[in-house]
C-alpha cells in the first residue's frame, strides 16, 4: 500500500494559512491536492515583504507537496473548467467569505449536483450561519474572541493589556481541525457513498481549544483568579533566566518531581525564588543538564536558528530539503506523525503559479495543446513556468 490518502484528488481554493495548512496536511499523507489560483496569482503569493524564489517563506511552508493550476473564476469559460475537475474529485476545499462560492455558480448544491460523493470543506472565520458569518476574519481575530489573546496577557499581568499569540494559531488549528473532519467524511463516504458539507469556523474551533472556558463555567472565576486561589500544591515552574542570558522552561509540577527537585537542591522546602537564584548561576545549557539530570521536565528556550540544529529534532527526521525552481535548496519541516504502515512524506516545493496546468488540463480533462494556448490568450489561465 502507498500513501493513505493516495487514491485522493483535493481541489484546493485556499490561501493565506488556514486553508493551505489543512491542504497540505492532506498532501504529506497522500493526497492530490491542486492548489487553484487566479491568473494574476492569489493573495498569499503575491503578499508584501521578504521574498525568496518569488514568494514569501510561508507560502514555501505551507504549500509543500501541492500541484498548481491557474484558473479565472470569474470567467464562465474558469468557471466550466472546474466544474469538470468537481466530477473526478473527491474534496473541495475554500476559505473565501461565506456566499463568495455561491456567487461565482460554485455553491455545495451545485457540486453535489454534479459529484454526489463530493465532499466540501467552507472554512471560514465565523462559520456559513450566525450573527456574524459575513465578517472577515484571520487568526488573531480569532484568538481574540474566543479569549486566547486575553489569556496570553493573563498569564503576564491580570491588570495588563492583552498579548497577541505568537504565530497564527487562530489559523493553524482550526486548520488542523479541518483536515480532520475531511478525513472523517472521507472514512463515511468509504462506508456509505455520500458526500457531505463540512462547515468549520475558526471562532468555534479557538473556543474548543479554550479548556480555561470549562475552568470558568465550573467555577464561575478566570484562570488567574483560580491560580489566585488555588495557588498551593501547583508546584515549580517557569520561565527563567540564565547567567548567560539564555533561558529554559523547567516544569517540577508532580509530586515526584517536586521530590526530585528537593534532591537535586538538597533541601526539604522548594520554591520558585530558590530554584531561580540556582538556574542564575548557570548558563543556559548547565542548567537544562541539571533538571534532565534531576529527571525534571525542561527545555532550553530556543531561537528559531536552534530549533533547526537540534539534534533530536535531526533524529526524528523533522527537517527536509526540497528543491525548488527558484529559490533553490529549502529546508523544511518535515511531516510531524509517524506512522508505522503509511508514513506522510514532503516530496515536493511549493508549486510555481500554474506549474501543474498542462499535466492537469491533458491529464484530467483531455485538452489539447492547442486548446490550452488558446486559454491562455483568453486570460483563463496562466503560467509562470
Amino acid at each position: 500500500m502507498g500513501k493513505i490518502l493516495d487514491d485522493i484528488r483535493v481541489l484546493d481554493l485556499t490561501h493565506v494559512w488556514f486553508g493551505p495548512w489543512c491542504t497540505m496536511m492532506l498532501a504529506d499523507m497522500g493526497a492530490e491536492v491542486i492548489r487553484i489560483e487566479p491568473p494574476w496569482g492569489a493573495i498569499d503569493r503575491i503578499a508584501e515583504g521578504a521574498r525568496f524564489g518569488g514568494v514569501s517563506y510561508t507560502f514555501h511552508h505551507l504549500n509543500l507537496n501541492k500541484k498548481n493550476l491557474t484558473l479565472n473564476l470569474k470567467a464562465p469559460e474558469g468557471v466550466a473548467i472546474f466544474k469538470e475537475l468537481v466530477k473526478r474529485s473527491d474534496v473541495v476545499v475554500q476559505n473565501f467569505r461565506p456566499g463568495t462560492m455561491e456567487r461565482l455558480g460554485l455553491g455545495y448544491d451545485v457540486l453535489r449536483e454534479l459529484n454526489p460523493g463530493i465532499i466540501y470543506a467552507a472554512l471560514s472565520g465565523f462559520g456559513q450561519y450566525g450573527p456574524y458569518s459575513s465578517r472577515g476574519a484571520y487568526a488573531m481575530i480569532a484568538e481574540a474572541m474566543s479569549g486566547h489573546t486575553r489569556l496570553t496577557g493573563d498569564r503576564v499581568d491580570p491588570e495588563g493589556p492583552p498579548i497577541e499569540m505568537a504565530q497564527a494559531y487562530g489559523d493553524l488549528g482550526p486548520g488542523t481541525m479541518a483536515a480532520m473532519a475531511i478525513i472523517a467524511a472521507i472514512r463515511y463516504r468509504d462506508r456509505t457513498g455520500v458526500g457531505q458539507m463540512i462547515d468549520v469556523a475558526q471562532l468555534d474551533c479557538m473556543v474548543a481549544y479554550n479548556t480555561a472556558i470549562t475552568g470558568y463555567t465550573l467555577s464561575g472565576m478566570k484562570p488567574w483568579e483560580l491560580r489566585k486561589k488555588y495557588s498551593l500544591g501547583r508546584g515549580v515552574g517557569g520561565l527563567m533566566q540564565t547567567k548567560d542570558g539564555g533561558w529554559i522552561r523547567m516544569a517540577a509540577y508532580s509530586p515526584k518531581a517536586i521530590d526530585n527537585l528537593k534532591k537535586a537542591l538538597e533541601t526539604d522546602v522548594v520554591d520558585r525564588e530558590m530554584v531561580e537564584k540556582r538556574v542564575a548561576e548557570m548558563t543556559r545549557d548547565e542548567a537544562v543538564d541539571f533538571f534532565v539530570k534531576a529527571k525534571i521536565p525542561v527545555a532550553p528556550v530556543y531561537h528559531v536558528d536552534e530549533v533547526v540544529r537540534d539534534p533530536h529534532l535531526a533524529a526524528r527526521g523533522m527537517f527536509v530539503e526540497v528543491e525548488h525552481p527558484k529559490a533553490g535548496r529549502v529546508k523544511v519541516p518535515n511531516f510531524p506523525v509517524k506512522f508505522s504502515e503509511t508514513p506522510g512524506e514532503i516530496v515536493s516545493a511549493a508549486p510555481l503559479l500554474g506549474q501543474h496546468n498542462k499535466e492537469i488540463l491533458m491529464g484530467l480533462l483531455g485538452y489539447t495543446e492547442e486548446r490550452i494556448a488558446e486559454l491562455e490568450r483568453a486570460g483563463i489561465i496562466a503560467s509562470e513556468t
